[in-house]
């Protein structure tokens, strides 16, 4: 096992299909000032849509159809992402979904926390542990 540490100051992606963005857009602007003691990565259009809505400054990748996904992934696997709220539609299905598999998978690996709906990222959003250091574990596969 190695340790990964995760700065006080989390660098947090945020990826949402198109019908959950309104979800996405009303859940960053409840948690804007908390939001707001961090680094934002989104993907095109879910980037872009919390940056016109809220204010917040969001650093852009492509679309999740279009590479947004697999940059985020690499991101990931690069130590660049400590959180991901992936809003993501269970009931759509999404011609990019091999990209979307690969990056739920790359988060698994690489042990970050992982939102997938609104619940769950109260809970994340809501630790202590989100404006702490934290000592991820992970596996060294190699």
């Amino acid at each position: 096992m190695m340790d990964i540490e995760s700065p006080a100051k989390k660098r947090i992606a945020l990826v949402a299909h198109d019908n959950m963005k309104d979800e996405m857009l009303e859940w960053v602007a409840h948690h804007r000032a908390e939001l707001s003691q961090h680094e934002l990565v989104g993907t095109g259009t879910t980037g872009r849509l919390v940056q016109e809505h809220t204010g917040l400054v969001v650093e852009r990748l492509r679309s999740g159809p279009l590479g947004g996904d697999q940059q985020m992934g690499a991101r990931i696997a690069e130590g660049k992402i400590d959180i991901l709220m992936f809003f993501w539609d269970p009931l759509e299905p999404q011609p990019h979904d091999p990209d979307i598999k690969a990056l739920l998978r790359i988060a698994a690996v690489w042990n970050i926390p992982v939102a997938c709906n609104r619940a769950s990222a109260d809970f994340i959003i809501s630790s202590p542990l989100i404006s702490q250091v934290y000592q991820r574990r992970v596996p060294e596969y190699l």
